[in-house]
């Protein structure tokens, strides 16, 4: 039988101390489930273990279906009050009196639009995704969904392949794994035979296969995936302070539309129809539906303003959330820094002959071919000082040839290519590569044998300095200091030994060390710096070691980076853990559940968290947060669980989704003002028609008419204007401090008028709502003027206008005869317009106090 490489049975060369990487079977001694079938399993297996549910069922995803999300946006209380009155109208006609009702329409086609985008973006980035993974199956390969691989197949591995189900080793022809997003350590993890693989990983070097133990929801990544599936909502405050609000206001209506009902019919007892649409008329106004609406607009243009900047936006209340945070938890891996490395430095080494006191590496050689090369090698060094340690051109040359011979260079090697990868290029024909020696994670280097400008040949090896450098060296110094920054260091060196020798190694002549740092993004330290002026503390929260994490902390400049905490020291107690996470700021080695628990500590101390990550180690911490940020490029279950996914990785747009969120806090709560004043003066006025028994002042289109020019269409540029206030909690007491004096004010205002106006002509009951009308407009026009302040040349225009269409409404005669108004005389015209000045005085008096108190 033919094997794909990595499966021929029995192959693969020994390597360094004895290791065999080739294929061999695991049995019960290497602790595994049994003898394992060299051919995998057959199709009658594979049926009995369907039949008994051992496949691999993938949970749930995180999103809504398409049921729940029509079903949240169409039932809501809004919509059950305004839908009421809007049937009530449609019964008792007229039309031009249910124009209210279209808010419903748009309030929920809104939602419901942007849930379903949403949506199916998410459902394109399903948890495991579809790739179709190979399986060994009745002795030969085939491909198979994800959802049929069964416990005990035999998977197949290659390079860039993704660990779909947990399983154990069984093949490894230099089988390498990236563990990075489920555990944070950046450094892929060499594997043999009997070694376990976690799903949420994936395969970088080499080619091997596994058995699979633990298939579905047994999986690891599945069983984050599965904890962190249920749907939950990020909490907004002006949702819940509008809910808040109507469901008071649902109360209230009750007892009011009861007390209209019997008190219109009693007016208008002849006219039972007028009665019902004055009783609509009275209520309708109590609900502050273009609040609602607007909410939803300002939310939704600022996801499709962010999504112009690649950022998706999966709740509507995620952007006003991360407007809120005090704390921002960073994943170091995928946030601050990139997949690649950089080199930082190349530090040619004063000394570059092996030690005098013959001692190898971790201690002396043994006597043999090994020692007798190195001697030769020792000796040859004399004769070839034209390659010596101070020419630094000469190193950077011999690096790029050595990476341009790596085919699939690891980021280390890339890193060298990106450096010295023109030094090559310069260089070509005159260096020649006759063998290559691939990087091993078991050796810790790889090399290469050159025919160097002068024509002798020699090997160039580069690797870890605690292993090719004999034990006390002067140069491992060095190296431990640079480690403690942080910083990853690599040795070039050379020696005559032939790469096929048995220690390549022997006799090398180190050279250089080789500096890298993890690449960080470019735009990681502008965007701490911005949440620093903010006053949001940043905290990096990650798996990996937590001196490296500190010191790319540090080079980013992040207050507190100098004293990183390595989290296998975190207290367990739950007041001693929410303390240290309160002072910490860099934590290293955090496990999944600890990363987690940090996010709940932060919290427990009064602190609003956003978290932001890219691996299945960040799902937890991610779905506990109050808000969770996710990487484009990261693994399928952060995007799932997270509210907000920077689909192209940069880090920097996050500023922009705090200014989107603090244009619609504050533009909000300014536009609420002018929404629950109409609120406060619609129930004062309910109240004052029941005690007096006068037939309510307006009809619905009276209420239509002032809506839209004194709040509904001024409330949609004053949301959408640029506002960068800091977000605040407590929004509903602060707009009622305006709220209710306005509201009491406007509505007072507005029934003396329309008494006064009754006196004088008690038949007329147009002329007496035209004189409420117009009185209410001018109090609700000048609440307007204080709630847009301060002024600039386009807010003073909104205002212009909106007096201008009111004055139209008035005078056009087919305008007036629709909203059936009309002015009887200049006496109430004047009447009514003392009485809104009057009005209008006292309200400046009481938004001074206002201001006043809020300065104290």
């Amino acid at each position: 039988m033919t094997h794909p490489p990595g499966e021929t049975e029995g192959s693969g060369s020994t390597g360094p101390g004895g290791d065999t990487p080739g294929a061999r079977p695991l049995g019960p001694a290497d602790g595994g489930r049994g003898v394992v079938r060299r051919g995998g399993l057959s199709t009658a297996e594979v049926a009995e273990r369907v039949a008994r549910g051992e496949v691999n069922d993938v949970p749930v995803r995180s999103s809504r279906s398409v049921k729940e999300i029509v079903r949240a946006n169409v039932l809501t209380r809004f919509n059950a009050i305004i839908g009421v009155m809007f049937g009530i109208i449609l019964v008792v006609g007229p039309i031009q009196d249910g124009l209210f009702g279209l808010v419903i329409v748009a309030n929920t086609a809104i939602g419901i639009v942007q849930e379903l985008r949403a949506k199916k973006t998410l459902d394109s980035l399903a948890l495991i995704g579809e790739a179709r993974p190979q399986v060994r199956r009745d002795g030969r390969s085939q491909q198979v969904a994800t959802a049929q691989i069964v416990l005990d197949d035999t998977v197949l591995l290659g390079i860039g392949d993704k660990v779909i189900v947990d399983g154990r080793v069984t093949e490894a022809d230099g089988l390498e794994i990236d563990e990075s997003l489920l555990t944070g350590e950046p450094d892929p993890v060499l594997k043999h035979p009997g070694a376990e693989v976690m799903s949420g990983s994936f395969v970088v070097a080499g080619a091997g296969a596994f058995t699979a133990t633990k298939v579905g929801r047994e999986a690891y990544a599945a069983q984050l995936a599965e904890e962190a599936s249920r749907f939950t909502l990020v909490r907004s405050e002006l949702r819940s302070g509008i809910n808040s609000i109507l469901k008071f206001i649902t109360w209230l209506l009750i007892p009011t539309a009861i007390g209209l009902v019997v008190s219109q019919l009693a007016v208008e007892r002849n006219d039972w129809r007028e009665a019902v649409r004055r009783m609509v008329a009275g209520i309708v106004p109590m609900v502050p539906e273009g609040l609602v609406l607007l909410t939803s607009v300002a939310f939704a243009i600022g996801v499709v303003r962010l999504g112009r900047k690649q950022c998706l936006v999966q709740e509507l209340p995620a952007i006003e959330g991360l407007a809120r945070v005090d704390t921002v938890c960073l994943d170091k891996t995928g946030t601050l820094t990139e997949g690649g490395m950089d080199v930082v430095e190349l530090r040619p080494l004063a000394d570059g002959l092996p030690q005098a006191d013959g001692q190898g590496r971790a201690g002396s050689r043994a006597a043999g071919p090994a020692a007798d090369a190195a001697d030769a090698a020792h000796a040859a060094h004399a004769a070839h000082d034209d390659v010596r340690l101070a020419d630094r051109a000469v190193l950077q040359t011999a690096l790029g040839v050595m990476a341009g011979a790596d085919a699939r260079p690891n980021p280390s090697m890339q890193a060298v290519i990106d450096a010295y990868g023109s030094s090559a290029a310069e260089a070509d024909g005159v260096w020649r590569v006759l063998e290559a020696m691939p990087f091993s994670s078991a050796r810790k280097w790889s090399g290469v044998q050159l025919l160097e400008p002068q024509g002798g040949e020699a090997s160039w090896l580069l690797g870890a300095p605690d292993v090719l450098l004999p034990a006390g060296h002067d140069a491992l110094a060095e190296v431990d200091e640079l480690g403690a920054k942080g910083l990853r260091v690599l040795l070039l060196g050379r020696t005559l030994v032939p790469l096929d020798a048995p220690d390549p190694a022997a006799g090398l002549q180190p050279l250089a060390l080789v500096v890298l740092q993890q690449r960080l993004r470019d735009d990681a330290a502008d965007t701490l710096r911005y949440f620093e002026s903010q006053q949001v503390e940043a905290k990096v929260i990650s798996g990996d070691a937590a001196v490296a994490v500190g010191a790319v902390a540090a080079h980013l400049g992040l207050p507190g980076a100098e004293h990183p905490l390595d989290a296998r020291r975190l207290p367990t107690e739950a007041r001693a853990l929410a303390e240290a996470a309160d002072r910490t700021t860099v934590f290293g080695r955090v496990t999944p559940q600890q990363k987690r628990e940090l996010v709940g500590a932060l919290q427990a101390r009064g602190r609003t968290v956003a978290m932001t990550g890219d691996g299945v180690n960040d799902v937890l911490a991610l779905k506990d947060s109050d808000i969770g940020v996710a990487m484009g490029s990261g693994s399928e279950a952060t995007r799932a669980v997270a509210q907000i996914v920077l689909l192209d990785d940069r880090f920097a747009t996050l500023p922009s989704v705090v200014a989107e969120g603090r244009r619609v806090i504050g533009n909000i709560e300014r536009v609420a003002n002018l929404f629950l004043v109409k609120t406060v003066y619609s129930v004062l006025l309910a109240l004052l028609v029941i005690f007096t028994h006068s037939p309510y002042p307006f009809l619905p289109r009276h209420s239509t008419v002032l809506s839209t020019l004194t709040i509904g269409v001024p409330a949609f540029f004053l949301a959408l204007a640029p506002n960068n206030e800091r977000a605040r909690t407590g929004f509903v007491r602060r707009v009622l401090r305006l709220a209710v004096p306005g509201g009491v004010i406007a509505g007072t205002a507005t029934f003396t008028a329309y008494a006064l106006a009754r006196a004088n002509h008690s038949t007329d009951l147009e002329a007496d709502t035209s004189v409420a009308t117009l009185t209410l407009f001018l109090v609700a026009i000048w609440v307007l003027a204080i709630v847009a302040r301060p002024y600039n040349w386009w807010r003073l225009l909104l205002i212009a206008t909106m007096c201008g269409a009111f004055t139209l409404v008035l005078t056009v005669p087919w305008l007036s005869d629709f909203f059936q108004l009309s002015l009887a005389g200049v006496r109430d015209a004047w009447g009514a317009v003392g009485i809104a000045v009057v009005a209008g005085i006292v309200l400046e008096i009481v938004w001074w106090v206002i201001n006043r108190r809020t300065d104290d």
